[in-house]
C-alpha cells in the first residue's frame, strides 16, 4: 500500500506535472486541481504554471483541439456536447472555436447519420412516439443539434415505413 506524498518542493512538483502533461494534453483547470492536491501555495502554483506554459507542456489551444478531435472520433459526440464540456473546463471561447474547427463538416454529417441510423434501428419500441423520443433524447445527449435530430428522425421513419 503506497501513501501519497504530503509535501512537494517546487522542482518536484514541476517534474511531476511535466510527466502528467506529457502523457496527455491537459487544461489549466486540471493542473490547478493537481497543484491544490499537492498543497502548493499560490506563489508556487504561479511559478509552476509559467514553467509549464513556457516549456510547452501546457497549451490550452492544443488541449481543446485534441479534446474535440478525440471526443468526436472516439465517443462520437456532437459539437454542442463538446462545446459544453470545454466550457465546463473553463476554456476560452477562442480556444473552443479552435477545437470545434478540428471537426470536418462532411465527417460530422456522416457520423451523425451513422449514429442516428444505428440507434433508430436498435431501439425496439412498437409505439412510434416513444421510439422517436428515445432516439431523440439519445442524440441530444450526444450533443447533436436539435433541428438536425428532428429532421433525421422524420427521414428515418419514412425510410423504414416504405
Amino acid at each position: 500500500m503506497s501513501e501519497k506524498k504530503l509535501t512537494f518542493t517546487v522542482e518536484e512538483a514541476k517534474r511531476s506535472l511535466e510527466r502528467y502533461c506529457a502523457y496527455q494534453d491537459r487544461c489549466h483547470q486540471e493542473i490547478d486541481r493537481k497543484l491544490k492536491e499537492m498543497r502548493m501555495i499560490p506563489e508556487a502554483r504561479e511559478v509552476i504554471f509559467l514553467h509549464l506554459i513556457e516549456h510547452d507542456f501546457l497549451n490550452e489551444e492544443r488541449f481543446s483541439r485534441s479534446f474535440a478531435r478525440g471526443k468526436f472520433r472516439i465517443k462520437q459526440w456532437g459539437r454542442q456536447r463538446i462545446e459544453r464540456e470545454l466550457k465546463q473546463k473553463e476554456i476560452s471561447p477562442y480556444n473552443i472555436k479552435a477545437g470545434l474547427s478540428e471537426i470536418p463538416q462532411e465527417e460530422y454529417e456522416k457520423t451523425f447519420m451513422e449514429v442516428s441510423r444505428k440507434r433508430f434501428l436498435s431501439v425496439h419500441e412498437t409505439d412510434l412516439y416513444k421510439k422517436r423520443k428515445k432516439v431523440a433524447d439519445f442524440l441530444l445527449r450526444k450533443g447533436f443539434e436539435s433541428y438536425k435530430v428532428y429532421e433525421v428522425l422524420k427521414d428515418l421513419e419514412r425510410e423504414n415505413n416504405s
